[in-house]
């Protein structure tokens, strides 16, 4: 029988090896939840050993919040800059029906283990996303803040919020995209009128 040489496969070292092995979280995540996931599992995706794993994440949840953080950056996209707050508002929401819908399913549907264990919250994971960075929304809002489309006493946090929140809702009450109509009834029957009426929300 012939023996035909096979090249050694090339060794991953550093930020690829990373990148690798929380693609690989990411995925076990998705397809087996929290109380499934298994590191045994990502070492397997991953094509290398447990010990690898566990030297750069001790624990599941160290990993877990690992990947989400990872995975949400990969979904990042430059901000919208439209010119207008409404413009932005809009533009932020149809954005996200393209990159962030798999992430806030996996976030709302595979997480209750998670919740329960490390005793945290959905709120807890948004701030290690976002890793210290201003969110999106509040950079949108600073802008129209600048061009002298908002009178920043009229932002408390809860209508900063507002769009976001009711667009979550949307998404995890039907797991489908937001209908264009709803994106604009969120934000021309709600937010910007209570942007306009000068009331506080106080």
């Amino acid at each position: 029988m012939d023996l035909i040489d096979e090249a050694p496969a090339r060794r991953r070292r550093g930020q690829e090896l990373e990148d690798a092995l929380l693609d690989a979280a990411w995925d076990e995540l998705v397809e087996a939840g929290y109380s499934d996931f298994t590191i045994d599992g990502v070492a397997s995706r991953a094509g290398t050993s447990r010990p690898v794993v566990y030297r750069r994440w001790p624990t599941k949840p160290e990993l877990v919040r690992a990947a989400i953080a990872h995975e949400s950056a990969k979904s990042r996209r430059p901000l919208p800059d439209t010119g207008t707050l409404r413009g932005d508002l809009v533009a932020l929401m149809q954005q996200a029906n393209e990159t962030r819908l798999g992430f806030a399913a996996v976030l709302s549907a595979h997480l209750g283990s998670f919740y329960r264990e490390t005793g945290s919250s959905p709120s807890d994971l948004r701030d290690i996303v976002l890793a210290g960075r201003e969110s999106t929304i509040d950079t949108i809002y600073d802008r129209a803040i600048a061009r002298g489309e908002v009178d920043a006493e009229r932002l408390t946090r809860r209508i900063r919020s507002l769009p976001s929140d009711l667009f979550r809702h949307e998404v995890l009450m039907t797991l489908k995209p937001v209908p264009q109509q709803t994106i604009d009834a969120i934000v021309d029957e709600v937010v910007m009128p209570l942007l306009r009426s000068g009331r506080s929300g106080r």
